[in-house]
């Protein structure tokens, strides 16, 4: 395989998965909808941040820890199931009780901080193993006979980052050209509700997987 070819190859493949709707997609929507540009974009570089991570340890032969060692799986899967139910049990909750002027756990003086959403976007993505692992049995598949898996494997998370910027971009801007009818109490209340529910159920679902 040359390196043009497994680069062609790559991009196809993680577009697509990029471009398939699941936690991070609810996250980014919900967020950009109901906060301010800032909070969404910290979001959207927190989940990128933990791409990078998870690609320059697996380049580096780290990760493949998570493939043998079924203690470090194993504390790293319930810590971030315990953290995906949390945070999606916080937001139904607070949907439930919070006022008709306030969106769900963004109070007025932390709404526009760039910080509390790189947070969750990067714990969100680095408390998941099956990113790891997933990297793990994706990148060697298109590093190119004689490339350093390290620098080609970097080189591909970092497309991997590109596309998902880019796809992460496009969600925000579609929220916000919405935010007038999604900033509606109603609308709120349900879309907390709907990403509620989704990332609780990543977080059941990383809990009752197995390795």
């Amino acid at each position: 395989m040359t390196t043009l070819s497994a680069l062609s190859s790559f991009v196809i493949v993680v577009g697509l998965l990029t471009m398939t709707p699941g936690m991070d997609t609810a996250l980014i929507l919900r967020t950009a909808a109901v906060g301010e540009p800032r909070r969404a974009w910290g979001v959207v570089l927190g989940i990128q941040t933990g791409t990078l991570t998870w690609g320059v340890l697996t380049s580096a032969g780290v990760t493949a820890l998570l493939t043998a060692s079924h203690l470090a799986y194993e504390v790293l899967r319930w810590a971030g199931a315990c953290y995906l139910i949390w945070m999606g049990l916080s937001m139904l909750w607070a949907a439930r009780r919070r006022g008709p002027d306030q969106a769900a756990d963004e109070p007025a003086a932390a709404g526009n901080d760039f910080y509390p959403g790189w947070r969750r976007g990067a714990l969100t993505n680095l408390l998941n193993p099956k990113v790891g692992v997933f990297y793990v049995a994706l990148l060697p598949q298109f590093v190119p006979s004689g490339a350093s898996p390290l620098a080609f494997g970097v080189l591909l998370a970092g497309v991997h980052i590109l596309l998902g910027t880019a796809w992460s971009a496009a969600l925000v801007v579609l929220a916000r050209r919405l935010r007038a009818v999604l900033h509606r109490p109603a609308a709120r209340r349900l879309l907390d509700r709907i990403t509620g529910t989704v990332v609780a159920g990543f977080g059941i679902r990383l809990a009752v997987s197995s390795h």
